[in-house]
């Protein structure tokens, strides 16, 4: 079954509650965007690694929540498993939500797309896994968008792309490493989530004097307004980790990653409209580059899933063709 194929499927069989789904994920993802941004620029909040604590210990509750309304069944992990995982994890979740506070919301969204190439790299780099000449050539096309969208941008900083290069690295052995140990421990994201963020909002606590101003996080008058502002961010952080396990098990994969272009275009234009950034046509004109490269890598990766698939399944059909009807039966 071809990609189209796929989406035009789920369209065919779509739920209620599917599309529920979909909104939640499409309105959670730009919103935690947005309401971080504005909290960082608008409230003064400049205190991201105590937010991020606060999304962890959130996020934990909410899955507590989830686990007694029987959404999914938390399943027994060892604590020395989940501490590398958790310790990446907290690495990209602070050194993201500072990049947002120190970049431009399109440039926060564009380097984030490069850690699929990074994930690319990597890969070849520790375990020799080496990818089709078409999909190098999409990486190449994203990569070469990001650099130039980032030249365009006059928002852009040292100390911003820095930290935005650290974390594309971290989040690139996170996305690694959870996908090993979800097998190896065969657990799915939300049983691994309910272990990774009681654990990572423990491991933050040490580290916020060393990132943030805790004498002004001490001092700091919060308002009506800001304080909702921190409660929106802590719940839609629960809701974006929540809805994205929701969609893909609704729909499929592939209509989640379709789903997820649509949400990269909103971010990048909620962001020019939100916060009124400069519109460069050079800068856009980065951003349509790094768009193409990710409709292209992810068509052409799909492809080749349902292309593993059919042979998976001609394969069992001719196994069961010489096994017989008797012989299956038994």
């Amino acid at each position: 079954m071809s990609c189209t194929e796929q989406v035009s499927e789920d369209c065919g069989h779509v739920q209620p509650r599917s599309v529920f789904y979909m909104l939640l994920n499409l309105a959670s993802s730009i919103s935690i965007v947005l309401v971080n941004k504005w909290l960082f620029n608008n409230c003064s909040y400049e205190f991201p690694t105590f937010l991020t604590m606060l999304h962890f210990a959130f996020t934990f509750l909410g899955l507590q929540v989830c686990a007694w309304m029987g959404l999914f069944t938390p399943k027994p992990l060892a604590l020395w498993r989940v501490a590398r995982l958790s310790s990446a994890f907290c690495g990209f979740v602070v050194l993201t939500n500072i990049s947002l506070q120190l970049n431009s919301v399109g440039f926060y969204q564009v380097m984030k797309v490069l850690t699929t190439p990074v994930i690319a790299v990597l890969q070849l780099a520790i375990y020799g896994t080496t990818l089709p000449r078409p999909i190098v050539g999409s990486l190449a096309v994203v990569c070469m968008g990001v650099t130039y969208s980032s030249i365009t941008d006059t928002e852009v900083n040292l100390h911003g792309t820095l930290v935005a290069c650290a974390g594309v690295l971290v989040t690139s052995f996170y996305q690694i490493w959870v996908g090993t140990e979800q097998k190896e421990l065969e657990a799915n994201a939300l049983q691994l989530l309910y272990y990774q963020a009681p654990v990572s909002a423990l491991m933050l606590l040490p580290v916020i004097p060393l990132l943030d101003d805790v004498p002004g996080l001490l001092a700091f008058e919060y308002t009506s307004s800001t304080l909702g502002f921190v409660v929106a961010s802590c719940s839609i952080a629960l809701f974006v980790n929540l809805s994205t396990f929701l969609v893909i098990g609704a729909t499929s994969p592939i209509t989640y990653n379709v789903l997820g272009h649509f949400k990269l275009s909103l971010v990048v234009v909620g962001g020019f409209l939100v916060f009124g950034y400069h519109v460069d046509v050079q800068n856009i004109l980065g951003m349509c580059v790094v768009f193409v490269g990710v409709i292209w890598y992810t068509h052409l990766k799909l492809r080749a899933g349902s292309a593993e698939r059919a042979v998976a399944a001609e394969a069992a059909q001719e196994k069961e063709s010489l096994l017989g009807p008797s012989d299956s039966r038994a």
